[in-house]
């Protein structure tokens, strides 16, 4: 569909004036969700900025990455991961906790514990470890298998907290238990009452006196798509009652001192900073009450919920946050400092969970578009004798598709719609009773969408669109067909209608003239992107340029970092996407750190439990029995059994050329 993406949100715009960066800028909203990461240079490509900072000389061309990994035989889709971006954005999160504390005169510090579930990835993970040493930060685990990485990457590192979530069976507890003999800061949090028996028994059995943490249910409410992970009924934590009568437990085995952290839940992806403050104030209330109780609480686990600003409108929107990182730190410092004030106990230091605010920029999916499809590609001319050249009589339908046609006008565009939808349903009925033939219902496809584009024309023209037709852009928009699975990169697209920032990384100094929607290559109607990121609202169509023939058509999603990885699944066998960890040099550039080569096709069939070592064989056997019956050259068998191999050996992907 041919359009004009700004004169859409802008009337006064001239569409003859020549495009710009800054143009390009505004429509993808780049400066808005992008946080200042990532920008658009002189070429038109898409440039990363890790320290966030223009003409820094520290931009990485991301059209120019993908040619370099071109180059060395990696082709798309990739995600690219940015290395510095998660050591600025641990910086970032320490220096705003650090400016609330000053700010506050709070007495203690901050630290935060990365969630792995996150981004479970063995190189982000260490990355994060690695950045966060001089933060003084640690890890946080939720399963026995996420303890046991935990528990070997963090060796020589006694001072660094680990946080235990999620539920724990007796050897989860024992490892937890030996762990604390090996030296580690690790703390078991306690999510239903029986655990605690758990790290009683091991304490004893091992002389330990544990750290234990307990999770309150919190009776404040969560926000946005994970509101109801929050609350009484939520899956973890102990109401009030099990917390008291814990520390009757713990008071009468003279051992309330290990009780060292509480914790909460207050949801994920907290769009609305009220929710942030009212679950922080609970939280807070709870630690003075147990602290002016006996209870040797040293830590206040506030958890996840730090939002990302996927769409960067800055709102109270299920894909966006109506704070800033600086607005939480502060406001986190603040309510908890006024409560122990207040109660007068001891500062605690504070902890959070904040994975998706630290993972999320440093990710970006990269892939090439295969082909597009358009509506209104249908040409007619309005005259009969020009677009049928049959000598059967014309069906009734078919002569008021014409009509409708040409008496579109300003005047008479929701009549002519109207005319023109009746005119194509009388036709489908007419076809399916066998009353009209397949060449006029190909001209009745044509007239159809041709008036419907001719509509949508005279439309944009206009200061106010009929409310009828405001369907019709998106009813026109192409399908642009992207090398990628949906359910494997993107599930959260899939599965909650989660925006991502999309758009080319090139051809940026070009206007988009053509508007889609993303389909992906899996054999599923689902396998789609039509939600895309708008200021104001959601778009169900992204700006587009119109493909080049043998040249390649890239797109991106940003902010993928956090979730999406250890989401995916093998739908239609489409495996893991090659993965590139990225690093920009001091004096300019780019240089791979780290390469981490994409599922082929056999260790795909491998997951599923095919025996990969007789997939060969038996294709052989069959080229065999081909051969001697006549049906197959040996050069035939042999072509076969070269692409077999290949393709076993080969990415999961379409590997496609520009050629």
């Amino acid at each position: 569909m041919a359009v004009d993406p700004k004169s859409i949100t802008n009337p006064q715009y001239n569409p003859s004036a020549p495009w710009r960066i800054e143009d390009s800028l505004e429509l993808y909203h780049v400066n808005a969700w992008g946080k200042g990461y990532f920008g658009i240079n002189e070429a038109g490509h898409v440039v990363v900025r890790p320290d966030t900072r223009a003409g820094s000389g520290s931009d990485i061309d991301l059209y120019e990455v993908i040619e370099g990994l071109e180059a060395r035989d990696l082709t798309t889709p990739v995600v690219v991961r940015f290395s510095d971006i998660l050591a600025h954005r641990l910086k970032h999160l320490h220096d705003a906790f650090a400016q609330a504390i000053a700010e506050n005169d709070y007495q203690n510090r901050y630290a935060a514990v990365f969630p792995i579930k996150v981004n479970q990835q063995r190189l982000v993970v260490e990355e994060v470890y690695r950045y966060g040493a001089e933060f003084g930060f640690g890890l946080e685990v939720g399963s026995k298998p996420e303890l046991l990485a935990v528990m070997a990457m963090t060796e020589n590192a006694p001072d660094r907290l680990i946080v235990c979530n999620g539920f724990k069976d007796d050897s989860y507890i024992e490892a937890v238990t030996l762990a604390t003999k090996l030296g580690r800061t690790i703390i078991p949090v306690v999510e239903n009452f029986e655990e605690l028996a758990l790290i009683l028994k091991h304490a004893e059995k091992y002389g330990v006196r544990p750290r234990i943490g307990v999770r309150v249910k919190l009776v404040t409410e969560g926000s946005g798509k994970w509101r109801d992970s929050t609350g009484e009924k939520s899956k973890f934590g102990l109401f009030i009652t099990e917390i008291l009568e814990l520390v009757r437990e713990l008071k009468a085995r003279d051992m309330l001192d290990c009780l060292q952290l509480v914790h909460c839940h207050p949801g994920s992806q907290l769009q609305d900073i009220r929710r942030v403050k009212d679950a922080i104030n609970e939280l807070a209330h709870v630690y003075a009450e147990l602290k002016l109780m006996g209870a040797g609480l040293q830590y206040i686990d506030v958890g996840g919920g730090l939002g990302v600003d996927y769409d960067g409108s800055g709102t109270n929107y299920s894909s966006s946050m109506n704070y800033t990182l600086n607005e939480y730190a502060s406001d986190v410092v603040y309510r908890i400092a006024s409560v122990c004030n207040a109660r007068e106990v001891p500062h605690p230091m504070i902890i959070s969970e904040s994975g998706r605010a630290v993972a999320a920029y440093h990710s970006v999916l990269i892939f090439d578009v295969l082909g597009s499809s358009a509506l209104d590609k249908f040409r007619v001319t309005g005259r009969e004798v020009e677009d049928y050249g049959g000598r059967e009589e014309m069906p009734q339908p078919v002569l008021d598709l014409f009509d409708a046609f040409s008496s579109v006008s300003p005047r008479r565009l929701v009549e002519c719609y109207h005319d023109a939808l009746t005119a194509r349903d009388q036709v489908q009925q007419m076809f399916n009773l066998g009353l009209l033939s397949l060449e006029f219902r190909g001209l009745a496809e044509r007239l159809y969408w041709a008036t419907c584009a001719k509509i949508r024309d005279v439309c944009r023209r206009l200061e106010r669109e009929p409310e009828e037709l405001e369907g019709l852009e998106s009813i026109l928009s192409d399908t642009y067909f992207c090398n990628v699975s949906v359910f494997q990169s993107l599930p959260d697209s899939w599965a909650i209608d989660q925006l991502f920032p999309i758009m080319p990384i090139h051809r940026l100094e070009e206007r988009p003239t053509r508007t889609g929607v993303l389909a992906d290559i899996t054999c599923d109607s689902d396998g789609k992107i039509d939600h895309f990121v708008s200021l104001r609202d959601v778009k169900h169509t992204l700006e587009l340029h119109e493909l080049k023939p043998a040249q390649k058509y890239y797109l991106a999603v940003f902010l993928v970092g956090a979730y999406q990885e250890t989401l995916g699944d093998l739908h239609n066998l489409f495996g893991d996407t090659h993965v590139v960890h990225v690093r920009g040099h001091d004096e300019g550039g780019w240089w791979i750190e780290e390469v981490v080569k994409g599922d082929t096709a056999n260790r795909v069939l491998e997951y599923m439990e095919y025996d990969v070592a007789e997939l060969s064989p038996a294709l052989m056997r069959d080229c065999e029995r081909a051969i001697r019956a006549g049906r197959m050259s040996i050069a035939e068998s042999q072509v076969l059994k070269r692409f077999y191999q290949a393709e076993l050996d080969g990415y999961s992907y379409l590997e496609t050329s520009a050629d």
